[in-house]
């Protein structure tokens, strides 16, 4: 694949260190991190090797990636291989998409407090979904449930919610039947709406007595607990938005649908057009368009680029992609297990998918021959040897 003729990459070389000094004091060290290693990815700072071909001699330099994963270039060997590992948890069954989002008052707090509120998303909704999935009036079983986070909107604003993949049915509560859901149709929408804000709102308000949460600037007065409960007080009226989407045509769209969510970032590099370092000129859905009027272009300063990119930064160590109920790690093979048994279908048998397909092809690009490693450089080395054509820059993983 070409490389994109814009990255993020390049506007954080071109404006970072400026940005830098203009917001020095207001940046956590996790977003420096992120600044840094998408700047240095695939560039000599992080090393590299070089490789010629045993027929040619054709020469050519292989850059080490970053691996951190806000990198828009870092994500595809990470998907791929994330989506051979998931290939083995699937059912022979309809699978639906399930979307929480958070309003817009509350992510307001998130944005104070992202590793509290991600997690309460998190819990809430999938809490929220195993609850009315249990319940005879609506299913009655046990469901499994991939739930991957997303903190942005298209145009890069602070827009948290919540993906979920979930199988179109489960394991009866006394596990003796598979349980499959309506055709076309899992769960009632506005049920999991009005119980997900209910448990939402409990547990917020359960961190906010706990003295979990920080509130800054306009949402200091927050901290006090009467003006907590009058911030909130007009959400326990609003509908929250959850919506679910159609059923996928089988397993194997299922892992494409997911390849698009589970480590997707802010922004692909696929969707810049322009930066000339005073702005920067993207493509962004607008989904409150019609879909045929849905595609636009935007244009921010260069300054209000990184800023959004940067508050999607995630907390060290958080997880981004969990798994409940049958897909609870501790138990998933065997709930997996159980579940084919009552299916009478068989683990699916036979070579790897290309989804855990190798991403690096070691063929020579001009005659097909097998490519060597001649020379390993450490981080920010030149290396001996020179590029006998365009150096391809491709990725390397490196512990």
């Amino acid at each position: 694949m070409s490389r994109p003729s814009l990255e993020v990459a390049d506007i954080f070389r071109g404006h970072g260190p400026a940005w830098r000094r203009a917001n020095a004091g207001h940046v956590s060290l996790g977003q420096l991190k992120v600044m840094s290693a998408i700047e240095n990815c695939r560039t000599a700072a992080l090393g590299g090797h070089v490789a010629r071909c045993e027929d040619c001699a054709y020469t050519t330099i292989a850059y080490n990636s970053c691996r951190n994963r806000h990198c828009p270039k870092c994500q595809a060997a990470a998907a791929k291989q994330w989506l051979a590992d998931r290939e083995a948890d699937l059912l022979p069954v309809p699978y639906y998409h399930v979307v929480f989002t958070l309003p817009a008052a509350i992510a307001d707090i998130a944005y104070q407090n992202k590793a509290v509120i991600y997690d309460l998303l998190f819990k809430a909704s999938a809490e929220t979904l195993t609850t009315i999935a249990a319940d005879p009036k609506h299913l009655g079983a046990r469901v499994g449930i991939t739930s991957v986070l997303h903190t942005w909107g298209s145009a890069m604003t602070h827009h948290p919610h919540v993906h979920m993949i979930v199988p179109g049915g489960g394991i009866s509560l006394d596990g003796e039947r598979w349980v499959a859901c309506r055709p076309g149709f899992f769960l009632p929408v506005r049920v999991l709406s009005r119980l997900f804000r209910r448990l939402f709102l409990e547990k917020l308000f359960a961190v906010h007595k706990a003295g979990q949460l920080a509130f800054f600037g306009n949402h200091a007065a927050l901290a006090d607990p009467q003006a907590f409960a009058a911030y909130l007080s007009p959400l326990r009226r609003t509908e929250w938005v959850v919506y679910a989407k159609r059923p996928f045509g089988g397993p194997k769209a299922v892992l494409a649908y997911l390849s698009r969510y589970t480590h997707r970032v802010a922004i692909a590099n696929s969707r810049l057009i322009a930066f000339d370092h005073a702005n920067v000129t993207f493509r962004w859905k607008d989904y409150r368009a019609e879909d045929r009027d849905r595609q636009k272009v935007m244009t921010v300063t260069t300054a209000e680029f990184i800023r959004r990119f940067l508050i999607h930064v995630l907390p060290q160590g958080f997880h981004r992609i969990r798994h409940y109920g049958l897909l609870a790690s501790g138990t998933r093979a065997d709930n997996i297990a159980r579940a084919r048994e009552l299916l009478a279908a068989s683990k699916p048998e036979g070579p790897p998918t290309e989804a855990a397909a190798d991403p690096i092809k070691p063929d020579c690009p001009c005659c097909g021959g097998r490519m060597i490693i001649i020379e390993v450089f450490e981080r920010g080395a030149t290396p001996r040897y020179r590029p006998t054509g365009p150096t391809n820059v491709i990725r390397l993983d490196t512990s």
